[in-house]
């Protein structure tokens, strides 16, 4: 059964999966909770969804900040009973050698990427609950399946995404709460265009948001995109760990 969304939150609205999806969402009837960091770009996505016909509130708000988001979202599902939630922000600041002279970066993205999502759930789930209605969406990665080289902290921030979001959603699953877990590859955005390493089967951000929409809509447990890099990321995790090492030259 397909589901559609009326009241919608979105973190990391200002970067390229958040806008696109922000962007796609937007429609007369349809009200928009949107949250980033760079004040710019989310005032352009919520100016650009506003012209599609949406009610939008936007919160420049770092999703560290527990206190602030949770306020700010308490206050839209007061007004707008969210429906619709996509723990979305992130970042990958790791250096080559993965932060290991600077631990401040390791914790720091940990910080975001984990206790963002959280931050993010937390205000919401337990009025979802209470409503027995609504879906739940934490955006994880294909690089938190594989201890892939550089970026170490990312990757491991994204493993406990995905794996606090699949085992939630059998406990919410009795409430009538849906969640799925997001696992892009690599989306053209300014991390992809700085990466230090290759990026291949390289996404415009217009494509995984249909796929993710597509996804969310039936409720799917995993989003997971594209085939390819989906493909030898699994066949990883069933080859014995010292051939996945070097494989990746470990």
């Amino acid at each position: 059964m397909q589901q559609s969304f009326k009241s919608i939150v979105i973190t990391g609205a200002s970067g390229s999966i958040g806008q696109a999806l922000a962007l796609d969402y937007a429609a007369p009837g349809i009200a928009l909770a949107l949250s980033g960091r760079d004040a710019r770009r989310l005032e352009a996505v919520a100016t650009a969804c506003r012209a599609k016909g949406a009610i939008v509130d936007a919160g420049l708000i770092d999703v560290v900040d527990r206190t602030a988001l949770g306020e700010w979202l308490v206050k839209f599902d007061d007004a707008h009973p969210v429906d619709l939630v996509i723990a979305n922000a992130g970042i990958s600041i790791d250096k080559d050698n993965s932060s290991l002279d600077d631990f401040s970066i390791v914790r720091k993205t940990l910080d975001v990427n984990m206790g963002g999502v959280l931050n993010t759930v937390e205000p919401l789930v337990g009025r979802m609950m209470a409503r027995k209605a609504g879906q739940i969406a934490v955006v994880s990665s294909l690089a938190g399946f594989v201890g892939l080289p550089y970026a170490a902290s990312y990757n491991a921030s994204k493993a406990a995404v995905r794996v606090w979001g699949e085992s939630i959603r059998y406990v919410l699953k009795k409430s009538g709460v849906g969640v799925s877990v997001i696992c892009p590859g690599f989306v053209e955005s300014p991390l992809t265009a700085d990466a230090p390493f290759r990026t291949p089967f390289l996404m415009p951000p217009e494509q995984a948001s249909k796929i993710i929409r597509q996804g969310l809509a039936r409720n799917k447990a995993r989003i997971a995109f594209p085939i390819p890099i989906k493909a030898a990321v699994w066949l990883g995790t069933f080859l014995p760990g010292d051939w996945t090492a070097r494989l990746l030259g470990a």
